[in-house]
């Protein structure tokens, strides 16, 4: 979303602005960079030596780097990358306006130049994040935990559906807190609710929730609201009691299974999407096969997984031995994820033979690819219908059997 404000601001100057980093184009160059796990500081770190290259080779003029990464080791970028005219943090991005001698327009706040395809947007409702898990640099980067005001993120849905947006992607890095830091309440229900009653938003998917105080109401709003979305992106890292308290994740294996049971009374069907980490500091064989029983016992309908790395200035990197050899993460890692891949395999073969309501994105090859209520853009299963049949339009709905299934995709035919 940072990179998309920028663009508008771009724009409203008069400039052609593309968001494009495989076949660039321009004579400016401006990379928006994660520094958050290991994988992506060295994507980042990729791209702008690509974009350097291409400015030492004279085919690009300038080039200006901001977000995350330039956030926490902006010191040292620039000692090991004279070729980038500049660098900006998380916040003060806006400022490359200045010097490139162009004017601010606060007049198109918070208009954005969308990157998505048109039928859909990401929704950052706040920024930081008040949770200090031990493994986590999130709070070193951005600070505390920062709610945009309610009648803000309206307005913005109000006009994003006005430029044809269907489906809006909600996240923060901390999605249940919402709220606390305005009065002390977690808001996010009534925030979900409000939302809905807009003419024009077709689905709502909530991306970061956090398991601890979770706040129940929202089940209410998930389940009696159409076009919310049942799909919840709670990331709960690990399920031992052990490994739980080492986190700093204050919360307990007993709740952890009562939260996902109470979920999926109260929302049916609800498609559940986590996160978990193999080889904590610490993690023992035992506590291992209790996250392999949990996931066993959860069924997530979708997971990712990820073996820990230390991260600078984080409590674990402090405090605790990285003592976990890298081949026993390695194997905790693939098991975890061959265990998840037979629960997919499983989930998705029992829904052929249903009708499901796909929205478009795309047309691949032979296939138009789609997705359900169930899956988020780009992470999650798609479905695929035969191009051959009839013609479908992008960002358009429509009713879909399912005829076959992967481990991961459908496919499936219009009727």
């Amino acid at each position: 979303m940072d990179s998309e404000l920028l663009m508008r601001q771009f724009e409203a100057n008069g400039l052609h602005c593309v968001h494009d980093s495989k076949n660039p184009q321009g004579e400016i160059a401006v990379i928006n960079t994660c520094g958050f796990i290991g994988d992506a500081k060295e994507e980042s770190i990729n791209t702008i030596l690509e974009f350097a290259e291409r400015k030492r080779q004279g085919k690009l003029k300038q080039l200006f780097v901001m977000g995350c990464l330039s956030q926490r080791y902006k010191d040292e970028l620039i000692a090991e990358l004279p070729e980038v005219d500049r660098f900006y943090g998380k916040f003060d991005y806006m400022k490359v306006l200045k010097d490139l001698s162009l004017n601010e327009d606060r007049g198109c706040m918070p208009s954005r130049h969308l990157t998505t395809p048109r039928h859909y947007a990401y929704l950052k409702i706040s920024e930081g994040c008040d949770r200090h898990c031990a493994y986590c640099a999130i709070p070193v980067i951005t600070g505390r935990h920062r709610s945009r005001p309610q009648e803000e993120i309206l307005n913005e849905v109000r006009e994003l559906v006005a430029q044809g947006v269907k489906e809006f992607q909600v996240i923060a890095q901390e999605l249940t807190y919402y709220g606390v830091d305005i009065n002390g309440k977690q808001q996010l229900p009534e925030l979900i609710a409000a939302m809905s009653d807009i003419p024009g938003v077709e689905w709502i998917r909530l991306h970061y929730a956090y398991p601890t105080h979770f706040p129940y109401e929202l089940l209410t709003v998930m389940r009696e609201r159409p076009n919310v979305c049942k799909y919840l992106d709670i990331a709960l890292q690990h399920i031992s009691d052990h490994i739980l308290t080492d986190m700093r994740r204050n919360v307990t294996k007993e709740e952890t299974y009562e939260l996902i049971r109470r979920i999926r009374e109260e929302v049916p069907g609800i498609h559940l999407r986590t996160t978990l980490m193999v080889g904590f500091p610490g993690e023992t064989e035992e506590d291992f096969e209790q996250l392999m029983e949990f996931t066993r016992w959860a069924r997530f309908e979708r997971m990712g997984a990820f073996a820990y790395s230390e991260e600078d200035g984080t409590f674990s990197a402090e405090h605790y031995e990285d003592n976990v050899p890298m081949d026993v993460k390695q194997r905790r890692l693939d098991q975890l994820m061959q265990l998840q891949q037979e629960i997919s395999t499983e989930i998705e073969a029992a829904k052929v033979g249903q009708t499901v309501r796909v929205i478009i994105d795309r047309k691949e090859g032979n296939y138009y690819v789609g997705r359900t209520e169930y899956c988020s853009p780009e992470v999650d299963p798609e479905v695929l219908i035969p191009a051959g049949e009839r013609q479908l339009r992008n960002g358009h709905f429509y009713n879909v059997k399912v005829t076959d299934s992967t481990e991961f995709d459908l496919y499936g035919t219009t009727i």
